[in-house]
């Protein structure tokens, strides 16, 4: 940590009444923000850190995002100050401990998430935009599933990997004849409180032994794409569905419809790394085309 950075840092912990800065530790927080523990006069606490610039809104947005899964029974990271300046921005939140995951865990994790997953809106999207990773995701509201999926979610990926060169004829012809399908593929359903961003990295035991959540890309959209982002990278297995299936039961077929949900992150790589997550997208485009 930096001279300058540091002093920036005391004067946001100073105006935010969090007292004085003690320790500080780098730790793992993703790849696109600088992450520390601190330790301060007033408690222990995970601090984010990026450049107001470069990420416009970043944290304004997960702030609301934690605020909204707060709603739930997970276990979320509390927002405790934000801060933006016009280099700098800081994020500071609750720190929470690691644990081991005590008796019946997954089937607290799948009665959790369909909990959450009953929490509803009147429209599919959210009334602000947020970010996937480090990419800008737009979530202007829709009427219909079908709508905000190819709108807000496929077509804005597509135009971006059109314009990095990324997108293959054979994604665009398999985009083009899914379209045509979509909205005969997911079953109806109102709008679900999603996570957004829901694989294993952004999940973890807490030190009661319960399921915590955090990092979300968070909209109101078919519950059916945080299941598909959790099959996408593996780290949940099934442990969970029985218990999420007591409290708000899957529609028949959800399994076979899961590569569909992935389309987006998929797509999201696609734009971040290329390579082989092109091969991915054509595979499941391929029952289209």
């Amino acid at each position: 940590m930096n001279p300058s950075f540091r002093e920036e840092l005391g004067e946001f912990l100073s105006l935010q009444n969090l007292g004085k800065l003690l320790a500080q530790q780098t730790v793992t927080g993703g790849s696109i923000n600088d992450a520390f523990k601190i330790e301060t006069t007033s408690g222990t606490y995970f601090l984010k850190a990026n450049c107001a610039k470069t990420y416009p809104n970043m944290f304004e947005a997960e702030t609301k995002g934690l605020e909204l899964l707060s709603n739930s029974s997970f276990r979320i990271p509390k927002p405790m100050a934000l801060s933006v300046s016009a280099s700098k921005q800081f994020l500071l939140l609750e720190w929470v401990d690691k644990g081991s995951p005590k008796t019946g865990f997954w089937d607290d994790f799948g009665r959790n998430l369909a909990e959450m997953h009953s929490i509803s809106n009147t429209q599919f999207g959210l009334n602000l935009d947020n970010y996937i990773g480090s990419l800008p995701q737009r979530n202007s509201e829709h009427g219909t599933w079908t709508d905000f999926y190819r709108e807000e979610r496929l077509v804005p990926q597509m135009n971006l990997a059109e314009k990095n060169g990324q997108l293959t004829s054979r994604m665009q012809h398999g985009f083009e004849a899914l379209f045509g399908e979509l909205e005969d593929i997911f079953p109806k359903e109102k709008p679900s409180l999603l996570h957004g961003d829901l694989w294993s990295g952004n999940m973890m035991v807490a030190s009661d032994g319960s399921p915590c959540i955090f990092d979300p890309a968070v909209y109101y959209g078919h519950r059916e794409m945080d299941l598909a982002m959790m099959a996408l990278f593996g780290g949940f297995g099934d442990a969970w569905i029985g218990a999420y299936n007591e409290v708000y039961p899957l529609e028949n077929g959800w399994k076979e419809r899961i590569a569909i949900g992935q389309l987006y992150p998929l797509m999201v790589h696609v734009n971040l790394f290329g390579g082989g997550y092109r091969r991915s997208v054509e595979n499941i485009l391929s029952r289209f085309s």
